[in-house]
Parts: structure tokens; C-alpha cells; sequence
């Protein structure tokens, strides 16, 4: 895992945190981001995670540069999960919460989410929303 702030990731990899208790979303999501999610961006790390403490452990480890949240995961939902991120890690990496249908993008406001893709998950969009916020970090921009 890199240890960098906002705008100083590794040029060779960028890491991103994909969390759901199901396997098969992890995947989904992993599929859709492939290698890279854009050509002019640095290859992609994944670090699949099934449980909330692990992804606040993994959190507080650092080098993390996309957070990718099952806003339907159980026990813990991933705007739950999005909210206390954005309360408690300072300079939190942008996170796109993953919705159960387009009309929960509200719930995903009040999250602070900084990216929201409904179900059922279109790859295509997924991966341009996660390059989206991938340039953002990478250019130091400010998330929510």
C-alpha cells in the first residue's frame, strides 16, 4: 500500500478499497475497473474488503486513493460507512457509494458521498465515475 496525502500518489500504482459483504459485487466492481479505469491514469491496486472494522483499520493504515462502498452492505452500510469516513479521516480519499436504485442518490447526499452508481451497476459508468475521482485525488482537488 502507498503512504501518501491527497495529490502526491504513486505515479506507478493507485490503490482503491472496494467493500461489500457480498462477493460477488466486489467483483463486479473489480471487473469494471479492470487494469486502469482510464488510459492516462496509473494502474489500479485493489484491496477487497467484507467488513466495516476492516475497512476503518485499513483506512487509518493510509495509501488508500478511491474508497468504493456497497451502500447495501450488511450489518454496516456503506453510507453509514461514507458518513463516519467523512467525519473521522482527515483529508479522506474521494469515495463513490454504490446505490440499490437511482432514486437512493439522495441517501447517498447526506452520506457525502463523492460519486454515487445505482444498481444494477453499469461498468462503462462505473469505471468513468471511479477515473473521474482517481484525476481529482491525483490533482489535489478537494472531495466533500
Amino acid at each position: 500500500m502507498t503512504d501518501h496525502g491527497p495529490g502526491e500518489a504513486d505515479t506507478q500504482e493507485l490503490t482503491v478499497l472496494v467493500y461489500s459483504d457480498d462477493r460477488d459485487t466486489r467483483q463486479q466492481v473489480i471487473r469494471a475497473l479492470g487494469v486502469r479505469p482510464a488510459p492516462e491514469l496509473p494502474a489500479v491496486r485493489i484491496v477487497e474488503v467484507a467488513t466495516e472494522p476492516l475497512v476503518m483499520r485499513t483506512m487509518d493504515a493510509g495509501g488508500i486513493d478511491l474508497v468504493i462502498l456497497d451502500g447495501e452492505a450488511v450489518p454496516a452500510g456503506g453510507m453509514g460507512v461514507c458518513r463516519q469516513m467523512k467525519d473521522e479521516i482527515f483529508h479522506c480519499p474521494p469515495v463513490l457509494v454504490l446505490t440499490a436504485r437511482p432514486a437512493d442518490a439522495w441517501l447517498a447526499t447526506w452520506s457525502r458521498a463523492d460519486g454515487v452508481a445505482p444498481r444494477p451497476l453499469d461498468p462503462m459508468r462505473l469505471a468513468d465515475l471511479a477515473a473521474h475521482l482517481l484525476r481529482q485525488r491525483l490533482a489535489g482537488l478537494p472531495t466533500s
